[in-house]
């Protein structure tokens, strides 16, 4: 892969907002076991403030998916729960070091990421696809692709599951052109919109959102990798924290919440996810 380029998020707004909502941001923390939580009395969680429709701002104060169940979550546990709201990049090292507990965002399940992390529960379906602006006739299926610009997250699976698509390109003789990271979606949304890249790659969920909220200027591509499934994140050991959280996930599913926050956030439910993934 060639023309890496790499560009700064602009997130510090959004902590603005957070902090005058009342979101913790910047508070120190290290992981911990279970009963190590329960002694001091709280639990730290890092989300992002940009990935729609799991997590985002609205009138400055954070909701989606993940931000729902979070509220489920801080009712289910016998003690604080402080949510810091940071870019993508610092989430996983951030748990993987101790610094935060959980990751309370849609980590995609990966073989690489299951070196240093624990994965709960997978919380739905999200394989990913391109998506393309509506008006590029150029593109119209997979073979198609080849040798145009892509846009993904920097540090993302999207960008780890690429040469899934340079198998798919092989079969046609094509190859995968320049790649650009992004700090966050939605700058790979607004470069693409204007021109300045042939086609994104994310997951169903995340795509199905964008083309529903902007259906005039992009659309829905193909699959361009195998099956592949997000979860929260605990740093690897911590098994009473993940078996904790997990009975949480199994219990939202009984009462038939998660379908419905769901329903309400991807459009679709997942009844076949899996208890444990192994990608």
């Amino acid at each position: 892969m060639t023309g890496f380029k790499l560009l700064a998020r602009r997130w510090v707004l959004a902590a603005l907002a957070l902090t005058a909502a009342g979101t913790v941001v910047g508070t120190p923390a290290r992981a911990a076991t279970l009963e190590e939580i329960k002694a001091r009395g709280y639990m730290v969680v890092a989300t992002e403030d940009d990935y729609k429709p799991f997590e985002f701002l609205e009138d400055g104060k954070p909701t989606g998916f993940d931000n729902e169940l979070l509220v489920e979550l801080r009712k289910f546990v016998p003690f604080e729960i402080r949510q810091e709201i940071i870019p993508w990049s610092g989430i996983l090292a951030g748990v993987a070091s101790g610094k935060y507990d959980m990751a309370l965002t849609a980590v995609i399940i990966t073989k690489p990421r299951m070196e240093t992390l624990a994965f709960t529960t997978p919380i739905a379906d999200a394989t990913h696809f391109y998506v393309k602006r509506k008006d590029d006739a150029s593109i119209k299926e997979i073979k198609d692709l080849a040798g145009k610009k892509v846009g993904v997250q920097t540090g993302s699976a999207q960008l780890d599951k690429l040469p899934e698509l340079q198998v798919m390109l092989d079969k046609t003789g094509g190859k995968l052109g320049e790649v650009v990271q992004y700090g966050s979606y939605p700058e790979a949304y607004q470069d693409l919109a204007l021109g300045r890249l042939d086609y994104v790659v994310n997951t169903i969920i995340n795509l199905r959102s964008l083309v529903k909220d902007k259906p005039e200027v992009f659309e829905l591509g193909q699959a361009v990798s195998g099956r592949t499934v997000p979860a929260w994140a605990i740093k690897k050991g911590n098994t009473e924290l993940v078996e904790l959280i997990n009975a949480f996930l199994a219990e939202q599913k009984k009462n038939g919440n998660l379908a419905k926050l769901q329903e309400k956030w991807f459009g679709q439910s997942f009844p076949d996810l899996p208890v444990h993934f192994e990608p």
